[in-house]
C-alpha cells in the first residue's frame, strides 16, 4: 500500500496537541501550486459522501490525501481502513474485502469480518485498485451499487455504510482499452477525482517535507540539518520515487549523522542509484581467492558488509525496517552497522 502510516501517527499526535490545525493542512503540506490546489478539492469534496479517486506516482502521498478527506468528513470518528489490493494474493482478496463465516475453506476457522464490515459508517481506502484481478473488479461494483456484502460462505446479505477513496499510480484509461478494467466501475470510482502531481514538478515544496521529515527523524533515530548547498543538491534530483523517496532519505540521513550540519557531498553519497539492476561500485563482490601477499580479512569483512548494507538499501528503496530483513537483521543491528560504516 502507499501507506505512510508513521507519518499518519505523527500527524495524529499534531492534531491532537494543536487542535486549531486544520486535518487538511496537517496531512497535504507544501506551498507550491499544485499541493495548494490539491488542499482546496480535498475541503471541497470532503463533506459529501461522494467517491473519490487519487491518481499519482507511487509515493506521492495518496494516502495522505484519503486520509485527510476522511479527517474532514462526517465519519471522521469513524474508522479509516486502508487495503492495497496489489498486494494480497488473489485467492485471498475476496475474504479480505468481504470476509468469510467458520467453515467456509481450508483454514477458515472462525468467522472473519471483511474489510467493508470493518469500515461501516467509515472510509475504506483502496490503495492500487488498478491491480485488483478482473472476477474482484465485478464483486466490488455489485457491492457498490447494491451497498451490501456477502462473506465468503455466507448466504446474508449485510448492509454496509462505507465511503469509498481509491487510488492507482496506473493509467486506468489505458487498462480500460486493453479490456484489463473495467469501464463501469471506474465510473463508480472515479466520481470525483483527485490527481498528485510527483515531487520533481513541485520542488516548491522540499524545503516543508525536509522539516517535517527531520521532526519526524529526531523522534526515531536523531536530528539532522542540510546546508544550503545540500538544500540545492536535493532541489536537482529528480525523486523517482517522490515523497517516500524523500522521507527515506532524511531517515537515512539522521541514523548515519545525527546532529550533523550536512553538505552537498553527503547528500550526493545518501542519494540511491535511480536504475535498479545497474552494476555499480557497492555491487558484492563474488568470493575470491586469497592473494599471494596475502590479505587483511578484518578489513575485507568490514568493505564486505558495507556493500552488502548498501546493496540492501539500495533494494529496499532505501526503507531502513525492508533492508534489514533482506539481511536478516534487526532493525537496531543494521542501523548500528550503518553507523559504523559511515
Amino acid at each position: 500500500m502507499e501507506s505512510f502510516g508513521t507519518s499518519f501517527d505523527m500527524t495524529t499526535a499534531r492534531l491532537r496537541a494543536d487542535s486549531s490545525e486544520s486535518p487538511v493542512d496537517a496531512f497535504l503540506l507544501g506551498p507550491s501550486a499544485a499541493m495548494t490546489d490539491v488542499r482546496q478539492l480535498v475541503r471541497r469534496v470532503a463533506p459529501a459522501a461522494t467517491s473519490v479517486l487519487v491518481t499519482g506516482p507511487s509515493g506521492s502521498g495518496k494516502e495522505c490525501v484519503a486520509r485527510a478527506i476522511h479527517a474532514t468528513s462526517a465519519r471522521a470518528s469513524g474508522p479509516f481502513i486502508a487495503v492495497n489490493c496489489g498486494a494480497i494474493p488473489r485467492d485471498l482478496l475476496e475474504s479480505d474485502l468481504f470476509g468469510h463465516e467458520k467453515g467456509s475453506f481450508t483454514g477458515a476457522h472462525a468467522l472473519r469480518r471483511g474489510r467493508f464490515e470493518q469500515a461501516h459508517r467509515g472510509t475504506l481506502f483502496l490503495d492500487e485498485i488498478g491491480d485488483m484481478p478482473p472476477d474482484m473488479q465485478v464483486k466490488l461494483l455489485r457491492v457498490i451499487e447494491e451497498r451490501t456484502v456477502e462473506r465468503v460462505g455466507g448466504t446474508k446479505a449485510l448492509s454496509v455504510d462505507v465511503r469509498i477513496i481509491s487510488a492507482t499510480h496506473r493509467d486506468l484509461s489505458a487498462a480500460i482499452s486493453e479490456q484489463r478494467f473495467r469501464e463501469d466501475l471506474f465510473y463508480r470510482l472515479a466520481v470525483f477525482p483527485i490527481h498528485l502531481p510527483p515531487l520533481a514538478a513541485r520542488t516548491d515544496d522540499l524545503s516543508v517535507l525536509i522539516r517535517h521529515f527531520i521532526a519526524q527523524a529526531a523522534d526515531r533515530a536523531g536530528s539532522v540539518r542540510f546546508t544550503s548547498a545540500a538544500r540545492a543538491r536535493l532541489a536537482t534530483h529528480n525523486w523517482p520515487g517522490n515523497v517516500r523517496e524523500l522521507r527515506n532519505l532524511v531517515e537515512r540521513a539522521a541514523i548515519l549523522h545525527p546532529g550533523a550540519l550536512l553538505g552537498a557531498d553527503d547528500v550526493e553519497a545518501l542519494l540511491l542509484p535511480n536504475k535498479p539492476g545497474v552494476a555499480t561500485k557497492t555491487s558484492p563482490p563474488s568470493h575470491g581467492e586469497i592473494a599471494t601477499s596475502g590479505m587483511d580479512l578484518r578489513a575485507t569483512l568490514h568493505d564486505l558488509e558495507g556493500r552488502y548494507i548498501t546493496e540492501a538499501l539500495n533494494r529496499a528503496n532505501g526503507v531502513v525496517a525492508d533492508a534489514a530483513r533482506l539481511l536478516g537483521l534487526q532493525r537496531t543491528t543494521l542501523i548500528e552497522k550503518m553507523r559504523r560504516h559511515s
